[in-house]
């Protein structure tokens, strides 16, 4: 399974989003310090949902990563988030 599906699992599970959108940005990084040649290391996450009405941006961040997971978040180099309340 691909990063972006574990992320997408993940976060849909965690929070029943509205609209979930995770895109392996990789490519674009391709040749930078620390990004690794098979890819997978840098994603692009928009996510709307209930569960992050009347949280603080950094609520909404750590609640993410939270989901995601410490081993998971390990393996990722950038991860863009786009998070609001649906």
């Amino acid at each position: 399974m691909s990063i972006a599906q574990e992320i997408h699992d993940k976060l849909s599970a965690a929070f029943a989003p509205v609209d979930l959108q995770v895109v392996d940005d990789s490519a674009s990084h391709a040749g930078h310090a620390s990004a690794p040649a098979g890819g997978e290391s840098h994603f692009n996450v928009r996510i709307r949902a209930a569960a992050f009405a009347g949280q603080t941006r950094v609520a909404r961040h750590r609640a993410v990563h939270a989901a995601i997971g410490a081993d998971l978040v390990a393996r990722i180099h950038a991860l863009a988030l786009d998070i609001d309340a649906a």
